[in-house]
């Protein structure tokens, strides 16, 4: 059996021992050394080559992220992060996440065994994830060098399809639920089906365009949709810049991550207030056991907007729902910042993460965007221009009250093991026919957001968006809704913020 080397990477001897010990409880991995701060961790990665690293986000002379930076130049791989709850890591932690940490976890309680032993849960499942992506990449990457007759490399990855056979995957449109109806029970044997090497769209034969909804759906690839966007600002090539460097494999280069694009030269940057987190000494306290959320009546919303974000009052007739996990604030950011000021629409964002971390992400990505970002509380009115996170440990859906878009938050039990669920939140909107709406579903593992992105496909949504296998951290969410066959445009990263500008007037 393949073992996986595993470098520890934290400041603390104790806390070294606890993590190498919860690791090696699979037979699977094998911790190959450990590492007291960050200087070391990026030394003994060149020398040892371990294929996954876990790297504490505090550390004395070179901290986690800096480390992190380092590593991902000279050599990339998958790398998750140890925070603890205080404001200054989980502000290092979202930013980790952007600059291509493959996920992180929360560090254990040293004196709480039934937490020490849930967060060993949490790293294996994520190792277990890390790996089957190193796996995946690697498999695509040699097919794709001996198509090509060059010396496979372990962690290179093209970015573009592989060609299997001298065939080109489809383009045509998918059949339509009208034409092969697909049962409850179809779905849920294709989701608890094993993931597949690959997915290609059967082709079927177009219908005429009418003035009604089309029985078939428009899937739009990668040279469709820049054909098809006559307004939006021209994207970034994927191939350059949206996959973590760990899946590419190549040194990060100092580029941004999405050039300058004329729009956010026309628009004004609206001014925001810094969002103040609680003090660190109620972060336990809120981790262990979440405060129930505040049911205000309806008519009045339960907080004010924050002073100083002008208060976006223009009516709006479309929604736009988005769904992540893994991987998700790295492509909530190029979603977001490439958002004008004047986006006509709210979005609302369910991002699989822990209660807490979701503030510090809603922050970060405000700080980042031309749009007012906030983490959700309960009674807030939707307004256009605004994007709402689900806050960890709450599901969030979209209710209607008096005339008005409101959001709800409930600590219902989880849904697909997740809390907040895609799901849920996809789920909520249906009923708003009166609305245009818009479904997105990003990186992340398991199938969290495809049923009911099925649903809502067969009850007449406007469209619905998926993020292609070439530029995500897992691929799959965004699988699970191409093989129910309920995805309009499949993009990479970069033109899903440009399909949405379009498509949402």
């Amino acid at each position: 059996m393949t073992t996986y080397k595993i470098l520890v990477v934290d400041d603390s001897p104790f806390m070294r021992k606890i993590i190498s010990d919860l690791i090696e409880t699979d037979p699977l991995f094998h911790v190959i050394d450990t590492a007291n701060n960050g200087r070391e961790a990026a030394k003994k990665v060149v020398e040892l080559k371990p294929d996954v690293v876990t790297m504490d986000v505090e550390m004395p002379e070179m901290n986690g992220l800096e480390a992190l930076k380092i590593i991902m130049s000279q050599r990339p791989l998958p790398i998750i992060m140890l925070s603890g709850i205080n404001e200054q890591g989980m502000r290092e932690t979202i930013m980790a996440l952007e600059n291509g940490a493959f996920d992180f976890i929360r560090k254990p309680s040293v004196s709480n065994s039934q937490d020490i032993e849930e967060v060993g849960q949490q790293l294996r499942r994520q190792l277990h994830t890390a790996v089957h992506a190193l796996e995946r990449n690697r498999k695509r990457a040699e097919q794709k060098n001996m198509a090509a007759d060059v010396a496979p490399s372990p962690y290179l990855q093209d970015s573009q399809e592989l060609q299997e056979e001298g065939k080109q995957p489809s383009t045509e449109p998918q059949a339509a639920p009208s034409e092969k109806k697909t049962s409850k029970r179809d779905i849920d044997k294709r989701l608890e089906q094993g993931r597949p090497e690959r997915f290609q769209v059967k082709p079927a034969s177009p219908t005429p365009n009418t003035t009604a909804r089309p029985s078939r759906p428009e899937v739009t690839t990668d040279k469709q949709a820049q054909d098809k966007r006559p307004v939006a600002p021209k994207p970034a090539d994927p191939r350059h810049v949206s996959k973590p460097s760990f899946v590419t494999g190549t040194p990060v280069k100092k580029q941004p991550e999405i050039p300058t694009k004329p729009v956010r030269e026309e628009e004004p940057k609206r001014t925001k207030p810094v969002v103040t987190l609680p003090a660190a000494s109620s972060f336990k306290k809120e981790i262990e056991k979440p405060v129930a959320p505040v049911s205000p009546s309806m008519s009045t919303p339960a907080v004010n907007r924050p002073a100083g974000v002008e208060r976006n009052t223009a009516p709006w007739r479309q929604l736009v729902a988005v769904g992540c996990s893994t991987g998700g604030p790295r492509a909530l950011k190029s979603l977001l910042e490439n958002i004008p000021a004047n986006f006509p629409a709210p979005i609302v964002i369910v991002q699989h993460m822990p209660p807490n971390f979701t503030r510090s992400l809603a922050q970060r990505l405000n700080s980042l965007s031309r749009i007012t970002v906030v983490e959700a509380e309960q009674g807030m009115v939707l307004q256009a221009g605004t994007a709402y996170i689900a806050p960890g440990g709450y599901h969030m859906t979209v209710a209607r009250n008096q005339g008005s878009y409101r959001i709800q938050l409930t600590q219902e039990p989880p849904r697909n093991g997740h809390r907040p669920s895609v799901d849920t939140l996809f789920a909520s909107i249906q009923p708003f026919t009166e609305l245009q709406r818009h479904a997105v579903l990003m990186t992340g593992m398991g199938s969290d957001g495809a049923r009911e992105m099925k649903n809502l496909y067969d009850s007449g949504i406007n469209s619905t968006i998926a993020e292609n296998e070439d530029t995500c951290v897992v691929y799959g969410m965004p699988r699970s809704a191409v093989e129910l066959g309920c995805v309009n445009h499949l993009l990479p990263l970069p033109e899903i913020a440009p399909k949405l500008i379009q498509i949402v007037k």
